[in-house]
């Protein structure tokens, strides 16, 4: 099946070359997804392979690939995170000097990740295509081999190894559903699995903050798209792959949307009920299936949770959004009298229905609060959307003015 490109051949190559370089990463079946969901759900984790994400594949079948001499000057490529230590990890097992183009805002432990393992990291551009641009630059200049993180037969071949993997351990699989930026990841899996199994049902998923590669998917046309920030920085790309977009086009069967409080709900989700750590590109697939982002989904589905570095920082404030997300923290402004015990009365109301203060603040200068008056901004930690419903109807029956923040 040839695909502008990338060919089942060569995915077969790389699963050659891969075979003792890389891991055979779990697919673990979840029955808490399994019964909320009404189908069999497993998760293929990559988030476990060495470098803690699916690039190290792709880096490292590009670079086994070539003859060592045209590598003899180093490699250079330009990475969010997870392909630079892909490339650090491959060049450093193969003797190669590399040097990686990372964006500014790139998360501490990625950057660091790589540094570790031998890499010349860089920082500079605001994000991901302006540090592309400066890592082809220096490359042409210093005559290394660049390594693209999407666009490249080699690269894709690696990736596609997964959907190998995949079928072997579950050859009646109905659907596989991805996380997508560039494409290199779904484009090869997508080759790799309609070759040996047309039937199988593939599933593209991106971030509403970056939606390349859904916007090339229905329009036809690959035009630079606008980017916000989002928890899914490892898929957060400007435009999507020439290379990529037609295999996407002609083998994927669908692709989607998720939001940012999905995403980070998802993340919390794997935590708690599976045990598993994500970084936001990861947890798309799981985040499409929890909000019902995919229609007519049955039979046995694999989400391929593509990675998982996410620094301590970033988790945080990820964990607490999801929190809110799933109405397990509810943030909120009450009006209420300046007056001794008026604060232990509200406790009391809060403790009756077993809501608990996580953090609580006294605000008596807000413009337009009456004289008299106060605001308690409150974090409580609820049960959930019911439990939270019932803190607030409780509020309201005992006259509190009260707003929910966000």
């Amino acid at each position: 099946m040839k695909s502008e490109g990338v060919t089942f051949e060569l995915i077969l190559e790389a699963q050659d070359r891969l075979r003792k370089r890389v891991r055979h990463t779990e697919l673990i079946g979840s029955s808490y997804f399994s019964e909320r969901l009404g189908y069999q759900v497993l998760l293929k984790c990559e988030n476990l392979q060495k470098t803690g994400a699916f690039k190290l594949r792709g880096a490292m079948n590009f670079m086994t690939a070539r003859d060592r001499m045209e590598l003899a000057n180093g490699v250079t490529a330009a990475s969010a995170g997870n392909h630079a230590q892909g490339v650090a990890f491959a060049a450093d097992l193969l003797g190669v000097p590399a040097k990686i183009f990372m964006p500014e805002i790139t998360p501490p432990q990625k950057v660091q990740g790589t540094r570790d393992l031998g890499a010349d990291v860089v920082l500079t551009g605001l994000n991901f295509d302006e540090s592309f641009k400066a890592a082809q630059a220096d490359s042409n200049s210093n005559g290394t081999v660049f390594i693209h993180p999407f666009d490249d037969p080699l690269v894709m071949a690696g990736q596609g190894t997964i959907g190998l993997e995949i079928l072997k351990d579950l050859p009646d699989v109905s659907n596989v559903v991805v996380p997508v930026g560039g494409g290199g990841l779904l484009a090869g899996v997508a080759v790799a699995i309609k070759e040996l199994n047309p039937k199988v049902r593939i599933i593209g998923v991106e971030s509403s903050a970056a939606p390349c590669m859904y916007q090339a998917f229905h329009s036809g046309k690959i035009v630079d798209v606008p980017l916000n920030l989002t928890i899914a920085d490892g898929i957060a790309v400007k435009k999507a792959g020439q290379l990529t977009a037609p295999v996407i086009s002609r083998l994927v069967d669908e692709m989607v949307l998720v939001e940012e409080e999905e995403i980070a709900l998802a993340i919390v989700s794997l935590l708690e009920k599976s045990k598993l750590l994500v970084e936001g590109a990861g947890a798309v697939p799981l985040a499409a299936l929890l909000n019902g982002r995919i229609k007519g989904i049955r039979g046995k589905t694999v989400c391929l949770l593509s990675g998982g570095n996410i620094d301590v920082r970033t988790l945080a404030l990820v964990v607490e959004r999801g929190l809110l997300a799933a109405g397990r923290y509810l943030k909120l402004r009450i009006e209420m009298n300046d007056s001794p015990g008026a604060l232990a009365d509200l406790a009391a109301v809060l403790a009756s229905v077993r809501a608990n203060i996580y953090d609580i603040n006294h605000d008596r200068r807000t413009k337009g609060l009456v004289m008299g008056k106060t605001a308690v901004l409150l974090l409580l930690e609820t049960r959930g959307q019911e439990h939270a419903g019932e803190v607030l109807k409780l509020l309201d029956g005992r006259g509190y003015m009260v707003s929910v923040e966000h």
